[in-house]
């Protein structure tokens, strides 16, 4: 009798793994909610969520998505985590390790083949950007996107500033109704340090003149090369970074498998 009182009392839930694992995803879950809430909101303001039909009408990537996705996996996965911890559920915690293994599974894979075909990557992103090119009128978050993007590399255009004539708006075409033909939009300029306001009619006319005097008044790099540039630069804080989400990933799996092991060992002794 005294034999049995010792194993049930030698088996106990390590409090320390189990808030650890709680934190953890309250983290993770609340996160996930922002992300999700950030999401909903963006589609809610252009009317997504009256006519989900309008998700179709999008001609390029739409940023929004990023954020619904991804929030959306945090969301379960956290909530999942923090329920499983608290309530030392052992399904919750394998469904939480499984998923976050395997995402971590995906990561892995993705690096490696990135790594790998590095030049069909290339390719990608160079269809990527032009067809958001052809959709830069389409959609607000996805005009913002390409700005950001423009303006932070110093770049115009996927490989330079005339493949903004795949955008009908920016198209040299004699037939071309529109004010900015033959132009770029401002995120490709220059910017003067002497101006506060910015001049979002710089890139007017631009692409009209030849490459020298191009040169004075916007960027003439394409961004798939200025993006290349920065990775090379930025190297160890990329890979840092992506180490650190790697190492959250393992210690939450971890974290959990460990206290599914404690909850099976006071289940056995029962």
């Amino acid at each position: 009798m005294s034999r049995k009182h010792h194993h049930i009392k030698g088996a106990e839930v390590s409090c320390c793994v189990k808030y650890s694992l709680f934190g953890f995803n309250i983290i993770f879950w609340l996160l996930g909610a922002a992300f999700l809430s950030i999401g909903l909101w963006a589609w809610a303001e252009k009317g997504v969520l009256s006519n989900l039909s309008s998700i179709t009408d999008l001609g390029g990537f739409d940023p929004v998505w990023l954020f619904i996705v991804v929030g959306g996996v945090m969301f379960i996965l956290g909530f999942a985590g923090c329920i499983g911890a608290l309530r030392e559920n052992t399904f919750l915690l394998k469904f939480f390790s499984v998923f976050l293994g395997l995402i971590f599974f995906l990561e892995l894979t993705a690096g490696i083949l990135a790594f790998v075909f590095k030049d069909w990557i290339k390719d990608q992103l160079n269809l990527f950007i032009n067809n958001n090119v052809k959709a830069y009128r389409d959609d607000i978050d996805l005009q913002n996107l390409i700005d950001f993007a423009q303006e932070y590399w110093s770049c115009c255009g996927a490989h330079g500033p005339d493949d903004w004539n795949l955008n009908m708006y920016f198209n040299c075409n004699d037939l071309n109704p529109s004010r900015e033909r033959c132009g770029v939009p401002f995120s490709c300029c220059v910017k003067d340090p002497a101006e506060d306001v910015i001049n979002t009619q710089c890139g007017y006319d631009v692409r009209l003149q030849g490459d020298l005097h191009r040169q004075k008044y916007i960027y003439t790099k394409g961004c798939v090369g200025q993006f290349e540039k920065w990775l090379q630069d930025n190297l160890i804080i990329v890979a840092g970074v992506f180490v650190g989400i790697a190492l959250l990933q393992i210690f939450g799996i971890c974290l959990a498998q460990n206290l599914v092991s404690d909850v099976r060992a006071i289940k056995a002794n029962w």
